[in-house]
């Protein structure tokens, strides 16, 4: 089956582009710098973009296009015994992509209470009682919520028309589309927010250096830790995505393109979001608010300086969901053509037949997301994946790819065709400096959860959506490189 290429470069770095910047661009960002800094963070942020984000960039582009095929086919062709970790990856993109769409739907929800404030002026008791039906514990599931699984259900057919067209009709275009209408949303919200009264305290508390936690290493490993969690990498996106250039495609210009853009709207995010903050600082007195990073800066905070806001309540809110609708979306096209591609080659299937089944599969099982448990239950997963499958299945990557696998073949395979080459830097990066920091990471994320479980959650929850699905991930992946390729994929590319 002849392998479908994007339609032009352009197309390729705003869905590259797409891909990295989602929801946590908007919400884990300016809370991470805030909390490690202030100014200061962006030293060791810039760091590590440079030092890990791009090269492994440059290292997934470059294999993705070499071996021409997805994160598993990627891998059995470079070597047999490791097409596990690309199905791994695949598993971390489908458990994703099942939970993503719920918090994309609840945005879609949002943008109709924008047009009267529907959440009325207790934000949080709206978000959590009214909308979401919270129960006591997330083995407690209630009933669904109707609301949320009618946009759940949209999501999944927007995904689906955009995953049943293609990589040119299909992804390519609805990139064309959502990144223009999110950058223009970011600037009208960005200009709006630095005019408010308070915006310069806001900007104050995200951007004031705080130049002696530049020893901490604590701060250093939060910054690899959000450069790696942001720019899709070792979820199998951008070794899929890189598998559909052209041959001759500039691989070091389109990685350094897609990290700089990413960060310059995590920037951006930052100054929209910490001068709204500045606002309500002013409106209450000087208080902090109390919600500053995650689904509750997006639904209770952010809703409640709306209320506050002079004039222009219903288009800033409108325009502030609208946004999470937008980076949402091309996110979770993203991560779901990860596993439809890996489908694809392995069994030999149409693009029709499997994105089909696999948008009805997935939108059933994120109903499980939509019941008054489901943001106890995307809570635990979502920790489980960030903190343990990324980060291992990154480290296990850097290590094979640097210490196993000849790097000057890949540079043999991009320096002709990019317009500046990478040197023995690139190689250190890989091969010592990513592994180092991933490692430290990694396990000071096991040694923290072992000796502090997660939340307030109880032992069996955690063992079920949180450590069960770490090892479901990883055994899915396992399984299927045991199953047979449909077209044996070893003897090319070798």
């Amino acid at each position: 089956m002849k392998r479908e290429q994007w339609g032009s470069r352009t197309g390729f770095i705003l869905s590259a582009v797409g891909s990295a910047i989602g929801l946590g661009n908007i919400w884990r960002f300016p809370y991470m710098a805030y909390e490690n800094g202030g100014g200061a963070f962006l030293i060791p942020y810039f760091f590590a973009l440079l030092t890990a984000g791009i090269p492994i960039l440059i290292l997934e582009f470059g294999i993705g296009h070499k071996m021409k095929g997805s994160a598993p086919l990627t891998f059995a062709r470079i070597n047999k015994k490791w097409e596990w970790l690309g199905w791994w990856q695949l598993a971390i993109s489908f458990i994703i992509s099942v939970y993503y769409a719920v918090i994309i739907a609840w945005a879609f929800n949002y943008i109709g209470f924008s047009f009267f404030q529907g959440w009325g002026a207790e934000t949080v008791k709206f978000f959590t009682e009214n909308f979401l039906g919270l129960t006591a514990s997330p083995l407690q599931f209630g009933g669904i919520r109707p609301t949320i699984a009618l946009t759940v259900a949209l999501v999944w057919i927007l995904n689906f028309l955009v995953l049943f067209s293609g990589v040119k009709k299909g992804i390519e275009l609805s990139n064309k589309i959502f990144m223009p209408i999110l950058f223009f949303l970011l600037i009208v919200l960005l200009v709006r927010s630095v005019t408010l009264p308070g915006a310069a305290k806001g900007l104050e508390l995200l951007f004031k250096p705080d130049f002696s936690r530049i020893l901490d290493a604590r701060v250093w490993v939060a910054a690899y830790g959000q450069i790696f969690f942001s720019l899709s990498i070792a979820f199998g996106i951008m070794i899929c995505y890189s598998s559909y250039l052209p041959e001759k495609s500039d691989i070091v210009n389109n990685a350094f393109i897609t990290g700089f853009v990413n960060c310059g709207f995590s920037l951006l995010s930052g100054i929209t979001v910490f001068g709204i903050i500045g606002f309500m600082m002013h409106q209450s007195g000087g208080e902090l608010p109390a919600k500053l990073s995650g689904v509750f800066l997006a639904f209770a905070t952010l809703p409640e300086a709306v209320n506050q806001l002079p004039v222009m309540q219903t288009i800033v809110g409108v325009l502030f969901f609208l946004s999470l609708v937008c980076a949402g979306m091309s996110s979770e096209i993203s991560i779901s053509e990860t596993v439809v591609s890996g489908l694809m080659d392995k069994f030999d299937l149409s693009r029709k037949k499997v994105a089909t089944g696999y948008c009805l599969f997935c939108g059933a099982l994120s109903l499980v997301f939509t019941t008054g448990s489901g943001l106890l239950i995307l809570d635990i997963v979502d920790h489980f994946i960030n903190n343990f499958n990324i980060v291992f299945s990154g480290l296990i990557e850097v290590i094979l790819l640097g210490w196993f696998f000849n790097l000057t073949r890949i540079k043999d395979h991009i320096h002709p065709m990019s317009d500046f080459t990478v040197g023995p830097w690139w190689n250190f990066c890989i091969k010592v400096l990513t592994p180092v920091l991933l490692g430290v990471t990694a396990v000071q994320n096991l040694v923290g959860d072992i000796r502090t479980p997660y939340g307030d959650y109880s032992l069996t929850a955690l063992i079920c959506l949180g450590w069960g699905v770490w090892a479901a991930a990883i055994g899915l992946g396992v399984i299927l490189s045991f199953i047979q390729w449909k077209t044996p994929p070893f003897s090319s590319h070798s």
